[in-house]
């Protein structure tokens, strides 16, 4: 599990293309500093399992799902990345439950820059904006952020959503050089997707009760 705290931009130094997967090199000396074979680093908000160390980089393997999925196989030698090691328990929850699990990808529309925060307006697949609501959470490209204003398809031609950012972390994530146009990992607040699958079965069971009585 992680939280959308971003610990640091890392670089792609290397993109090896496997048939139906891909293997990249990541360089990001704070997540590798205690890492180990088998752990978990979420890229860009995607969940990758470290399959090598070496000094101050990893690599990790990216399957089909995930490169038909993600933005990931966008990447190229050179692209900076978001990193977060996955949490440790008892440590603190700076952002809300990420589990590097990616729902679909949306498309930066456009920002506003103002003196000390920029509002940035983003595209998402129709089947995820019921998820959303305003100044509730989401993950963009594995950052944790607040919804400023949702609008569903149903009443616009297309859903958008929009966030505002701080200067840290305009500063600290890739979202400070996102242009219009570029494609970001999207992941939803999992517990907005739980609360769905269970009202139909509470409403039945419900129903039932109240027919027993």
């Amino acid at each position: 599990m992680f939280t959308g705290i971003v610990e640091e931009k890392g670089t792609v130094t290397a993109v090896e293309q496997l048939g139906d997967s891909v293997r990249l090199t990541i360089r990001g000396p704070v997540v590798t500093s205690d890492a180990a074979h088998g752990d978990s680093i979420a890229v860009n908000g995607c969940c990758l399992t470290v399959a090598g160390l070496d000094v101050d980089s990893f690599a990790a393997d990216v399957m089909a799902e995930s490169l038909h999925r993600t933005s990931l196989c966008e990447l190229t030698e050179g692209s900076a990345v978001n990193l977060e090691r996955a949490m440790a328990a008892g440590a603190r929850m700076g952002g809300h439950i990420v589990q590097g699990h990616v729902d679909g990808t949306g498309q930066l529309l456009d920002r506003t820059p103002s003196e000390h925060w920029h509002l940035l307006r983003f595209a998402l697949p129709a089947d995820l904006a019921r998820y959303l609501v305003e100044k509730g959470s989401i993950t963009v490209d594995g950052v944790s952020l607040t919804v400023v204003e949702v609008v569903d398809a149903a009443a616009d031609a297309n859903a958008w959503f929009s966030v505002s950012l701080i200067p840290t972390t305009l500063a600290d994530t890739t979202l400070g050089s996102r242009n219009p146009g570029d494609r970001v990992n999207l992941e939803v607040d999992v517990l907005a997707k739980y609360v769905e699958r269970l009202l139909p079965h509470h409403t039945s069971t419900d129903r039932v009760k109240g027919d027993r009585t």
